[in-house]
Order: C-alpha cells, then sequence, then structure tokens
C-alpha cells in the first residue's frame, strides 16, 4: 500500500493507493494547506487520523532539489527526509523526487485528454523526452529509455545563461545585468521573471502602463494574475501586458528548443507549470513553435519533434504515485 503526495509551498496533496488502484482513482486523497502545519510528519498524521491504512512504501514530489534523500522545501520552513518518514511511519521504503523529476515520471502515463498539442510532430519510438515548467520558478527535466521502460532524471536547466534572440531581447538582458549578477532563463521564464518582462517594457517606454493597471498591480500580493488577465481580458485594451506575455512565449519557445537539442528529444517536449495552460491562445498561435525551431543548422532536426502542453493540474501527484508504484 502506498502513500503518494505532491509538496508545495502553498498546499499538500496526500493519496493512498493499493494494488487495486489505479493512478486516477486512489483509496483517498486530500489535500492540506501546507502553512498550517510544521512538518510533512504533522500532515501525514492528519491525513491517517483515524484510517487504519497499512502503509508500507511512500513517494512524493517535493518544491525544492533532494540531495541524498532530503529536501528543503521552498516557500516553507520545512525539511524532508527519507530516513526520517520511514521511522516516523514504519515503512519499508520512502522516496523524495523534485517536482520536476515527479512530473517527468507521470509523462509515461499522460492521456490524450491531459494534454494540448502544439505540434503534433513525428514522435520516435523510445526517443528521449524533455520537459519543462514554467512556475513560480523554471524546472526542467528530461526521461530516457533504459530498454525496458521510461527512467526520468531531474536537471537545473532554468539556471542557465540567457541568450537572447533579437535586438528587443538583446536589451532585455542588458537591463536584467544591471539589476541581477547572473541572468538565467528563469529569471526571464517564469513566475518570478513574468513582472521582469513587463517592468522592462515599461521602463523603456516601449509602452505605457495605465492608471487602472498601476493600481491594480500595487493592490496585489502576486502581480501575475492581474498581468495576465489583463492581456486576456477584452475589457480593456492593455498592449503592455499583450506585449509582456508574447515576449514571455518567446522566450519558453526558444529554451524549449534548446532542452530538444540538448538531450535530443525525439520523443517529445512536454510544457508543464502552472503558467503554460493560462496563456494557452498566445502558446497556440505560432510565436512559440517559431522561436523553438529557430536554432539555424539544426531547425529542421526539430520540426518533427512533438510538442504537448500537460493541462492535468495532478500531474505532480500521478508522477509521485507512478514512481512508487514502479510503473
Amino acid at each position: 500500500m502506498l502513500l503518494a503526495g505532491d509538496i508545495g509551498g502553498t498546499k499538500t496533496r496526500l493519496a493512498i493507493y493499493d494494488s487495486e488502484s489505479t493512478l486516477r482513482h486512489p483509496l483517498v486523497e486530500r489535500t492540506f494547506p501546507s502553512g498550517d502545519y510544521d512538518s510533512l510528519e504533522a500532515v501525514i498524521e492528519a491525513f491517517l487520523k483515524g484510517d487504519a491504512y497499512p502503509i508500507d512504501r511512500a513517494s512524493f514530489g517535493v518544491a525544492g532539489p533532494v540531495v541524498a534523500g532530503r529536501a528543503q522545501i521552498t516557500n516553507l520552513p520545512w525539511v524532508i527526509e527519507e530516513g526520517r518518514i520511514k521511522q516516523a511511519f514504519g515503512l519499508e521504503s520512502a522516496a523524495l523526487l523534485n517536482d520536476l523529476e515527479a512530473i517527468a515520471n507521470a509523462v509515461p502515463v499522460l492521456e490524450a485528454d491531459d494534454l494540448h498539442v502544439l505540434n503534433e510532430g513525428e514522435p520516435e519510438e523510445h526517443g528521449s523526452i524533455g520537459v519543462i515548467a514554467p512556475g513560480t520558478g523554471l524546472g526542467e527535466g528530461y526521461l530516457t529509455w533504459n530498454g525496458s521502460r521510461y527512467v526520468a532524471f531531474p536537471s537545473e536547466g532554468g539556471h542557465t545563461d540567457f541568450a537572447p534572440l533579437d535586438d528587443l531581447q538583446i536589451d532585455l538582458l542588458r537591463y536584467m545585468m544591471a539589476r541581477e549578477p547572473h541572468v538565467s532563463y528563469e529569471l526571464v521564464c517564469a513566475g518570478k521573471g513574468l513582472p521582469h518582462l513587463y517592468s522592462f517594457l515599461k521602463d523603456s517606454g516601449r509602452y505605457k502602463e495605465p492608471d487602472w493597471l498601476k493600481q491594480a498591480l500595487a493592490d496585489a500580493a502576486d502581480p501575475n494574475p492581474v498581468i495576465v488577465e489583463a492581456a486576456f481580458s477584452g475589457k480593456r485594451d492593455c498592449p503592455l501586458c499583450e506585449a509582456t506575455l508574447e515576449l514571455f512565449v518567446s522566450i519558453m519557445g526558444a529554451e524549449a528548443g534548446n532542452l530538444a537539442l540538448k538531450v535530443l528529444a525525439t520523443g517529445g517536449i512536454y510544457v508543464a507549470g502552472g503558467i503554460p495552460p493560462r496563456i494557452l491562445p498566445v502558446l497556440a498561435d505560432g510565436r512559440f513553435m517559431t522561436a523553438f525551431r529557430n536554432k539555424g543548422r539544426l531547425s529542421a532536426i526539430l520540426a518533427p519533434i512533438p510538442v504537448y502542453v500537460i493541462e492535468n493540474p495532478d500531474v505532480a501527484l500521478l508522477g509521485a504515485a507512478s514512481f512508487g508504484m514502479g510503473l
């Protein structure tokens, strides 16, 4: 019997599976506000309270790096250790996966309804697969075929050097270099990067910030939903927000293409994270795929690579459970 979880800074989702469960139909599943608890053990105890499930294994996707079976959760004062979880609940095994590694583990079990196709392409059987996920940060991972199944690997590719594609992006790089000691893709292609693009386009004088938008951003705890909503609202024209998303998508497409070249992802590129499903109209207007394929002499290699947006919000939990079940 398996306990699987998706552990994030905002919420923690836990589910229990037995030998007859399917990935999409656990025996029980609950979501907890992470900030209300001082440890993962406390959440698990609350989850199991009153239920006598004889759990013998656990696997968790966690929002943070995992080193030697230990993880510090981003945006939470939690430190999670595999050994401590095993001991606390008398388990045979416990596994911690970086959240991108968990998402990558879900890719082989995703179905057509979980995906939005950006490029149908022609996947190569057992070809390597890349995963890129603009969420709060920019996560990247990949899968390779070991002869019998796909094996997922984490990566810190989101922290590689940002490479501008045109004069606009060169100006963006100069703008960011004046403010940051190292300009990575994460700083311009993730939740933390969207406000940077917005500020660059505003401060450079390319677009004017409307007073109503300035006030809305001042009142918001998180500027990203305001920017996205203003770009798509239709109630008020907002060229600044529209240009922000267009620049964001072009940079994301280029980095997805970089990932495809680095792991030779002939099996496909999967775009995950919280932002892409919310901006599908801009992702699907051709801008993303143009930047994805724009690789000079190697553009022809990228043209047949399938590209999908993962729309299933449960993908990290699916991946943690898939890993725990050995699928």
